[in-house]
């Protein structure tokens, strides 16, 4: 980040331990210690059987307090678009209890890495039970930022599998990644 821009953004958000303290819950250790703990944690608040709502909670202490979330969709007349929204907007438009199991777990992981960034390219795969058969597939593209003690994700993004948009051999596992 270029100086001018650096400053700027302190003054806009203001050092990253004072941004991830204003009502932020504090996050177990195990759940952002690595890369791999912060992955995990991600996963897992998402997943569980029928009945049950996402780890809202939980949720809110893996990312930043103004982390974004992009989901893609179409327009009316088919053209991609993005919505983005904040963690807390995400949640309420998921909705309440889950009609069915929703599980998600990734499959594969590309990280790329340059001091206190990282990003990872995080390929799933959604099932109704733990382990079951897989109805979607897609790839995560999750933006994180270490702060010095623990990793904290910044934004993130999906897009599923479909037909024309299959995903690329070099994001699944022994199929070229």
């Amino acid at each position: 980040m270029k100086p001018t821009l650096f400053i700027a953004a302190l003054l806009l958000f203001g050092p990253l331990s004072a941004m991830a303290q204003v009502g932020q819950a504090t996050a177990d250790p195990d759940d952002v210690r690595t890369l791999d703990d912060i992955i995990r944690a991600y996963y897992e608040v998402v997943s569980g059987p029928a009945g049950e709502t996402a780890d809202r909670a939980r949720d809110k202490t893996l990312h930043l307090p103004n982390a974004l979330v992009g989901v893609p969709g179409q327009d009316e007349s088919g053209v991609p678009q993005l919505i983005t929204m904040t963690l807390d907007d995400y949640h309420d438009r998921s909705g309440g209890p889950r009609s069915e199991g929703f599980f998600e777990k990734e499959i594969y992981r590309v990280v790329q890495r340059f001091g206190n960034v990282a990003h990872v390219m995080s390929t799933y795969a959604s099932s109704t039970t733990p382990g079951g058969e897989a109805f979607d597939r897609g790839i995560n593209s999750i933006q994180l930022t270490w702060d010095g003690e623990r990793w904290w994700i910044v934004s993130w993004i999906f897009d599923s599998e479909r037909p024309d948009n299959p995903i690329p051999l070099h994001f699944l596992p022994g199929e070229g990644g």
